[in-house]
């Protein structure tokens, strides 16, 4: 308890919250010496900052992929703050909070996968925090990275890597059996459905990322419109001021920003939890588990 009470432990707590806050800032001042100047609705993809040249097919560097780098060291700065001075009993009330979360997190996966995957609890708060981060940072007016399709179809192709390593565990016979299930006239649906996994994942996130986005910028275009022809006769600078767009866009953003790009985040999980665990038959593993067992010891 004294020791967070010392010069050097809030010293390295102010230098762990500034060095999260430095990627964002970063970005933001990237963004504003970068962007060109535009007029009305401005509904462009991810701009491509530089490209790296190489032997298949070059390698775009977009706005997205920077940003989701700065979500990525921000959330890893804010980590290593909620965990510095951790002890057995929680005295700080952000160790209180972290325990809380850890809770809740192993929780929800037990409750959704097993006990079997209590240790995918981690991975599963990641994909929460980076997935929630990337669409919030929006509220900077900064490019979400999950309004880019590459982003979010990154993270569904390492689900379905995880889901046919799970598959494969049961052994390879077992994978090939699978697409038999419960005929073996549906093997041809059943080989489309496992494509079409990583493809709804990553298309469904970004699909509703990216609506949000389009419609807040529609809105707040058509309000700024709007402002003009109803309150244009105002006298002076009054009548160049854009009544209509103060307030009620920042009203529809709390959908739009915060509870739509949370609500996805815990989508895209509870996929992954779904996935991933019907796809491993922990009974058969055991199976197979116990029969080496019993020819080792033959």
């Amino acid at each position: 308890m004294d020791k967070i009470n010392t010069i050097k432990f809030k010293l390295i707590d102010a230098l762990l919250l500034i060095c999260a806050l430095l990627p964002l800032i970063s970005i933001i001042i990237l963004q504003i010496l970068t962007e060109p100047a535009s007029s009305g609705i401005n509904l462009t993809g991810a701009r491509i900052f530089f490209t790296v040249k190489m032997p298949l097919q070059d390698m775009y560097i977009t706005e997205a992929q920077i940003n989701s780098w700065a979500v990525i060291l921000t959330i890893f700065f804010l980590c290593l703050y909620f965990t510095h001075g951790l002890s057995e009993k929680a005295y700080t009330k952000r160790q209180i909070a972290m325990e809380w979360v850890i809770e809740k997190t192993e929780a929800l996966v037990t409750g959704n996968m097993g006990t079997a995957f209590s240790g995918f609890a981690p991975f599963i708060a990641a994909i929460i925090g980076i997935s929630a981060f990337s669409s919030l940072i929006s509220l900077l007016g900064l490019f979400p990275p999950t309004s880019d399709l590459n982003i979010t179809a990154g993270w569904a192709i390492l689900v379905f890597i995880l889901i046919t390593y799970y598959k494969f565990k049961c052994g390879p016979l077992g994978y090939v059996k699978s697409f038999g299930d419960p005929v073996p006239m549906l093997a041809p649906l059943n080989v489309i459905s496992e494509v079409a996994t990583p493809v709804s994942m990553a298309f469904r996130h970004y699909g509703n990322i990216l609506s949000g986005v389009v419609i807040s910028v529609l809105l707040g275009t058509g309000l700024q419109g709007l402002s003009s022809i109803v309150l244009g006769w105002l006298p002076g600078i009054l009548g160049e001021i854009p009544f209509l767009q103060i307030g009620i866009p920042a009203v529809l953003s709390v959908y739009f920003d915060v509870f739509s790009g949370c609500l996805q985040a815990y989508i895209f999980a509870m996929l992954t939890m779904m996935y991933v665990s019907s796809a491993f038959n922990v009974d058969e593993f055991e199976r197979r588990k116990l029969k080496k067992q019993q020819k080792k010891i033959k």
